[in-house]
């Protein structure tokens, strides 16, 4: 089996940027420019040629220009980070980026303190897991058990959206992350029914506002496991609301992992999914403690967005 280790040593490289060492694999943000085999995806799939990023990255920085209420870096890599998703058209890169700020102000108490120190608790019970690995496709994923193992009480529901948003924000600054995208496993496994009260119609407009109209990296798959009748029930609510592309999107493999490998690699998948990926799983208060060494980054993240006399009209 490949078992969580029960220690991991937070290091840092030449250039003082934190990882967890894992003994035989790490996990660290990979800020560095992507390879070749990245750039190539980049060139077929979002139209990444010289010509069209300094087309669209002067394009975006002029109607930037004209949102005279909003405040964010106009340096190049910035403008990637929006465009990448937007295979490199201008407009679409604005409106993404637009509904990605004005989250913040229409859910303000989700929203507010997504920082590493004020959600070590959300990793610390395992319940959001970072692979060591990314599949075979180059894409980040991210494992988020939310059954049995889920304690409301200690972790309310809100906080593990917070939790999320923290992850995808930092894929977002990885090169290679906005070009690939992620992939996200939503194992299912023991859902208590009264956990299903959680799952309220407001935060279920949320949580898809968020997905389909705000998150600013390319979500290539949804796979959920161990999926009761219970959950069905709950996902057969919600599906109405639910856009083609990201119905696509959502697979379910119930206890089949064989199923989930036609998907993603077994080298990449822990024992526990049917995979026999060789690192180890990091705890979960390593991973808190990893997202905190890079809370000035975070803390600067925070800060761009709006400004205070902006009025934002529903």
């Amino acid at each position: 089996m490949t078992p969580q280790i029960e220690t991991a040593v937070i290091k840092y490289d030449e250039n003082q940027a934190g990882y967890i060492d894992l003994g035989n694999g790490k996990i660290r943000l990979e800020k560095e420019e992507p390879a070749d085999w990245a750039m190539e995806i980049a060139k077929r799939e979002l139209r990444e040629t010289p010509e069209n990023v300094e087309k669209a990255i002067s394009e975006l920085k002029e109607l930037l220009q004209q949102q005279k209420h909003l405040y964010v870096p106009t340096d190049d890599e910035y403008m990637k980070m929006f465009l990448r998703p937007c295979h490199f058209y201008s407009d679409g890169a604005l409106k993404r980026l637009l509904s990605f700020y004005h989250m913040k102000l229409k859910y303000k108490d989700s929203c507010e303190e997504v920082m590493p120190a004020s959600l070590k608790h959300v990793f610390a019970e395992g319940i959001l897991t970072l692979f060591p690995k990314r599949d075979q496709l180059g894409r980040r994923i991210l494992c988020l058990e939310a059954g049995k193992k889920w304690k409301p009480s200690k972790v309310p529901l809100n906080d593990i959206f917070k939790g999320i948003q923290l992850t995808v924000m930092g894929a977002m600054a990885e090169p290679t992350s906005q070009i690939c995208g992620a992939v996200v496993i939503i194992d299912m496994e023991g859902l208590p029914i009264s956990h299903i009260t959680q799952f309220t119609p407001s935060f279920a407009i949320m949580l898809l506002d968020y997905i389909q109209e705000c998150i600013c990296l390319r979500l290539k798959g949804v796979h959920v496991v161990n999926n009761s009748y219970i959950f069905n029930m709950l996902f057969a609510i919600f599906k109405p609301f639910i856009k083609e592309k990201l119905r696509k999107r959502i697979f379910f493999h119930g206890k089949d992992f064989g199923s989930l490998a036609k998907h993603i690699d077994r080298s990449c998948l822990p024992a526990k999914y049917g995979g026999n990926m060789e690192c180890e799983l990091p705890p979960g208060p390593a991973l808190g403690e990893f997202f905190d060494c890079y809370r000035k980054d975070f803390e600067m993240a925070n800060s761009f967005g709006f400004t205070k006399d902006y009025v934002y009209k529903k």
